[in-house]
């Protein structure tokens, strides 16, 4: 199976966030993963053997309990509590890890805890360390959706003005369709 990932070099967290465009799932299957932790290539160890079934489905609830976190914290609001015992629980897997908690005064922050060694553990650990990265760190409020008709990708910008996960895809669709609309008009 052949899987194109439409955008790879953003933080950890919002690439493995873009593993679930607005068509499908493109980790669904152990050998998606692989495909992908070869594309994250020196930035998340790999599995000796690939990818199998208790990856996958580590991987995909640290993305599921990222994604309802990152859009609470986005817009300003306390994270859901089920999302934050997923990342937790996928943080205790790390060799060291940080553990998420919410307070009122403070909002969200993360504190250093303890050790486990499975390889779907290890995997989710290191994902829900990025996303922990990103929900307390500086530039989470910066995280922009794709602008791009039905693209549901997310991007950290590095110039203000931008607009679209990838200006050649997202970005080049926009413009033609504002071409033949003004055409038309």
């Amino acid at each position: 199976m052949t899987v194109n990932f439409p955008l790879i070099g953003e933080h950890l967290a919002l690439d493995l966030l873009n593993t679930r465009p607005a068509d499908g799932d493109l980790i669904a299957e152990p050998e998606c993963l692989t495909r992908w932790l070869a594309e994250e290539a020196g930035r998340l160890e790999p599995i000796a053997g690939g990818a199998g079934e208790a990856e996958v489905a580590a991987v995909v609830a640290v993305r599921e309990a990222a994604r309802d976190a990152l859009a609470a914290v986005r817009g300003g609001g306390r994270p859901p509590v089920d999302a934050l015992r997923v990342l937790n629980a996928a943080l205790a897997g790390a060799p060291a890890h940080r553990e998420l908690a919410w307070t009122a005064g403070s909002g969200l922050t993360a504190d250093r805890v303890r050790p486990t060694v499975d390889p779907a553990a290890r995997l989710a650990a290191e994902l829900a360390e990025a996303v922990t990265e990103l929900l307390t760190g500086p530039r989470v409020g910066e995280v922009r959706e794709c602008e791009g008709a039905e693209c549901v990708l997310l991007f950290l910008p590095a110039h203000p003005r931008r607009r679209w996960c990838v200006a050649g895809a997202c970005g080049n669709r926009a413009r033609v369709a504002r071409y033949y609309a003004r055409r038309r008009a």
